[in-house]
């Protein structure tokens, strides 16, 4: 089992920046991965960064150049930095971490934190 429980989220205007954060406890030895993944309202959730237990990242095609994850181990914290944000970056941001074994896979979320991006 693993616990996760994001903080960061909150009313900024265009051109702001954020960091998010994402806080793990439980068995966290035994996360591959952990993502950050957002929802708008009206729209499916999508990934947006990645970062595996190896440190490889990887991010989707909308937010490369502005987005960035990282992870401090010793703390079990991820973060997502957000700059340069755009209205359209106005999302519900969950965290997730994924467990993967022989033949399966666990996926455990965060309850997410709220972004909005207005003027």
């Amino acid at each position: 089992q693993v616990q996760l429980v994001e903080s960061g989220g909150g009313l900024v205007q265009p051109g702001g920046s954020l960091r998010l954060s994402c806080a793990a406890s439980g068995s966290i030895f035994s996360i591959n991965a952990m993502n950050w993944y957002r929802q708008a309202p009206g729209k499916q959730r999508e990934l947006v960064a990645a970062i595996t237990s190896g440190g490889i990242t990887n991010y989707a095609d909308s937010v490369k150049g502005r987005f960035a994850i990282s992870r401090d181990n010793a703390n079990n914290t991820v973060y997502l930095q957000i700059n340069s944000l755009k209205p359209e970056d106005t999302a519900v941001y969950y965290c997730n971490a994924v467990l993967i074994g022989s033949n399966w896979r666990e996926d455990y979320w965060g309850k997410g934190t709220l972004v909005t991006v207005s003027s």
